[in-house]
């Protein structure tokens, strides 16, 4: 049974192999390919942001008012505000963390036995080349030591446009944008989502992302060159089983 596993597990890697060998092959001398323009409520495993809403208020309109409640413009309001809209995110993430952590420890113990009086001369005659006075001694000793730091520095400025795909009953917008870049056989993703407040969003209809609540902010890419950075999968499978 045992053998029928592990076979098992081989033919699946050798087609996932091949696979991902043919995939390969097929793009040799190709630049990646970009995704097309979705809806990101269409997608796969997307759900409706569902929050804790306080009681809804009731507007109160003064007809003889010039301006609209929260209006930034004379006329109309260009500020980001129903499913649909677009407005723009400033990413700017500076995240610097430093940590040092050593460790040591060392333990010694030794134990010794010995025979006199009848039993070490009994002793002595059985053993003659051996002292009864210390017949038995016993010695052990451990010692573990471990050094670890962290220094890690990232920085990213940049800015993107999401939409907005849902009004919560409160107000609050949710948004999602994602921006592909392509530079020669590497194309760059921006993916930004969350909720954010109106009254956060700018007269230029832009928001900082440090203003985004339950920011999900992705950049990576993919390509030759994150391809030759990235470990081939024989590596990566043999670093998740082996246990050392």
């Amino acid at each position: 049974m045992k053998l029928f596993k592990i076979i098992t597990i081989i033919a699946l890697g050798a087609s996932l192999a091949a696979c991902t060998t043919a995939n390969r092959l097929s793009s040799i001398g190709k630049a990646p390919a970009l995704t097309t323009i979705e809806n990101p409520t269409a997608q796969a495993g997307y759900k409706p942001v569902s929050m804790p809403m306080p009681e809804p208020e009731r507007v109160a309109y003064s007809p003889n008012s010039l301006f609209i409640s929260g209006s930034r413009g004379f006329f109309k309001d260009q500020r980001a505000s129903r499913v649909g809209d677009i407005l723009t995110v400033n990413v700017t993430i500076s995240d610097k963390a430093q940590l040092s952590n050593k460790s040591s420890r060392a333990r010694t113990s030794t134990n010794d036995a010995g025979a006199g009086g009848v039993v070490g001369s009994i002793f002595n005659n059985i053993a003659p080349n051996v002292n009864a006075n210390a017949a038995i001694e016993l010695s052990s000793g451990t010692k573990d030591s471990g050094d670890g730091s962290v220094n890690r520095s990232e920085q990213i400025e940049t800015q993107v446009a999401a939409v907005v795909i849902q009004v919560l009953p409160n107000g609050n917008l949710v948004i999602e944008g994602r921006q592909e870049v392509r530079v020669n056989f590497e194309v760059r993703d921006l993916i930004v989502a969350g909720i954010v407040r109106p009254e956060d969003i700018g007269a230029q209809n832009t928001i900082p992302s440090a203003k985004i609540a339950q920011a999900r902010i992705s950049y990576g890419g993919r390509g030759q060159i994150t391809d030759v950075q990235q470990p081939r999968y024989g590596s990566q499978f043999m670093d998740a089983i082996l246990p050392f």
